[in-house]
């Protein structure tokens, strides 16, 4: 073949590191579009960015010519300076140093749109740590629990 061709859906979920300084429903939408920039700026598509008040989660297909530890660091690292310039209470603002990725079937795009459109409805029952526990056993992913949280969490 004489062209590399790939079609890769990914969802990534990341948490803020200090859960006093936590996401205001007066930025969400802005902090979005800013990361859905980021992603397309990395030669990637977004697809749905969403979250709640101490994570999010993208839904992108990837780059073919960029990892996926290269396109959290780029998401987490320019979007940490943005949210510090936007008001005084952001100004210690970060994102935790790890991240879940997690690949995508195409027959589950609309299924996983969905579900991170409506994170907010979700974690009325549910907590981040238990989702995220909850997708690392979906994926058959071997974890140590003591070091998926940071300590301010």
């Amino acid at each position: 073949m004489s062209q590399s061709l790939s079609k890769l859906y990914v969802q990534i979920i990341f948490h803020i590191k200090n859960s006093s300084i936590t996401i205001g429903r007066e930025i969400e939408d802005e902090l979005y579009a800013y990361m859905s920039s980021i992603v397309k700026d990395n030669n990637s598509t977004p697809i749905i960015i969403n979250g709640e008040k101490d994570h999010v989660h993208v839904l992108c297909i990837m780059s073919k010519n960029i990892s996926l530890a290269y396109l959290v660091e780029k998401i987490k690292g320019q979007s940490s300076r943005w949210i510090k310039t936007r008001n005084e209470k952001y100004k210690l603002f970060g994102w935790q140093g790890g991240y879940s990725g997690f690949s995508v079937s195409q027959s589950l795009v609309e299924k996983t749109k969905k579900y991170i459109r409506e994170q907010k409805e979700h974690h009325k029952k549910k907590s981040y740590k238990e989702e995220l526990i909850e997708f690392l056993k979906l994926y058959g992913m071997d974890y140590d629990p003591r070091y998926l949280w940071d300590d301010e969490d």
